[in-house]
């Protein structure tokens, strides 16, 4: 059975959506926070924000080349890897998120009969369910195994695995089928891998989850099987193709199959879904102080990334705006800047849809370089691999706002 189906983006001002979101009933699962990002004196941990940018873009390009061993195209958005600018190298159920590491939402599901729960990183900008396995030995130490011969659902696909992030972190298994359950909903036969090795990134000093639940879509899955999300809404687990997030400093949660008109007000903001894959969109223009740095862009919403990255030179526009920026290359990383933690930020905005969408000074200003430090970097970063195709916009544009993911079913096919 196949579904076409028409995708869509919807983003309301924190805080019901008029139709056509779904205000069916919800499953939802609360969202947990905690964060290494941060050294105990309160600023920031340099490598972890370095290894968040090279592992987002690492993790965005195998996603393309998965794209195109897929379904035999190259994505619309894929760089050139070949060229110096490009790394060659990230009813309705209802779970609560946590973010660890400032790049982590997590929140528990379970898998196999009887069912063991294991909590996982919900990352729209994946598409595949990983755990670490019962033999996965010491690099997997800390975190719950998943044993299959335990499993009277467990069935071995006969296939390997293997991820690697920019970052050096890399997972690598068997893949598996079977039943996983997320905040009372049934995914039935889901593929998932099993990981017999985890790098030192994905410790449970490192990444406080057991594993990874991807959000997007099967195009970019390295297994090319359905994600979670979509096991759920074929198998009539729920009433609408729904799902949102709610990222926030407490009571983060991601909806299945429906909305939770108590965290939303105002008029919803719809961009359709541009290409499949990721979750893909135009953003009209970035403004700052109400002027326009960069205009009609694509961008990748992704809740597996916690900064907003850019062109070079459209990040570089969007500091010239700042008072009393300057490039950080040199001290946090190619494609960082600081600016005076003292500075008063300008209004700065995403314009999408036709309606501008503020990001607060808090979540465009990171904190200081170091203990001590007057100066405070930018959630704002430039990556010449990628981002002068298009740009992402993680957690830090994703906080401000109630971000809904829907799946209109438009036609069926069955063969």
């Amino acid at each position: 059975m196949h579904f076409s189906v028409a995708t869509l983006l919807t983003i309301a001002p924190l805080l019901a959506l008029s139709s056509p979101v779904p205000q069916s009933p919800r499953a939802t699962i609360p969202l947990s926070r905690r964060s290494n990002l941060y050294r105990e004196d309160g600023s920031l941990d340099l490598a972890v924000l370095r290894g968040q940018l090279s592992r987002t873009t690492a993790k965005i390009m195998r996603g393309f080349r998965t794209y195109n061993r897929n379904t035999g195209e190259r994505h619309p958005l894929q760089p050139d890897e070949t060229s110096n600018d490009s790394a060659s190298k990230r009813a309705v159920g209802k779970d609560s998120l946590t973010d660890g590491s400032e790049q982590l939402w997590y929140g528990t599901i379970s898998v196999g009969t009887p069912a063991v729960t294991y909590t996982v990183d919900f990352d729209t900008g994946s598409s595949d369910l990983f755990l670490p396995s019962s033999s996965c030995g010491s690099t997997c130490s800390g975190h719950t195994a998943y044993k299959s011969s335990s499993s009277s659902t467990s069935k071995s696909l006969g296939k390997k695995f293997s991820l690697s992030y920019g970052d050096g972190s890399t997972v690598s298994g068997d893949q598996f089928k079977d039943t996983v359950k997320i905040a009372g909903l049934t995914a039935k036969s889901q593929t998932l891998g099993s990981a017999t090795q985890y790098s030192d990134g994905f410790s449970s000093a490192n990444f406080p989850a057991d594993g990874l639940m991807g959000m997007g879509f099967q195009s970019i899955s390295e297994y090319n099987a359905p994600p979670v999300f979509q096991t759920l809404v074929s198998g009539g687990q729920t009433s609408s193709g729904v799902f949102a997030f709610k990222l926030d400093e407490s009571g983060s949660e991601l909806t299945l199959g429906g909305l939770n008109s108590a965290l939303y007000s105002g008029t919803p903001v719809y961009s359709k879904v541009t290409q499949q894959g990721y979750w893909q969109i135009n953003f009209d223009s970035l403004k700052v102080g109400g002027s326009s740095v960069v205009g009609t862009t694509s961008a990748i919403v992704d809740s597996g990334t916690t900064l907003v990255i850019g062109s070079t030179a459209g990040v570089k526009a969007f500091y010239k705006k700042i008072p009393g920026s300057k490039d950080a290359s040199s001290t946090v990383g190619a494609g960082f800047y600081t600016f005076p933690c003292s500075a008063t930020i300008p209004s700065v905005s995403f314009t999408i849809g036709g309606k501008n969408l503020p990001m607060s000074a808090s979540s465009v200003n990171f904190g200081p370089v170091s203990e001590g430090s007057s100066d405070c970097v930018g959630s704002i970063v430039a990556d010449s691999s990628i981002g002068s195709q298009f740009w992402i916009l993680g957690d830090a544009f994703m906080r401000n706002y109630y971000t809904v993911r829907i799946k209109t079913q438009r036609s069926k096919s069955i063969d």
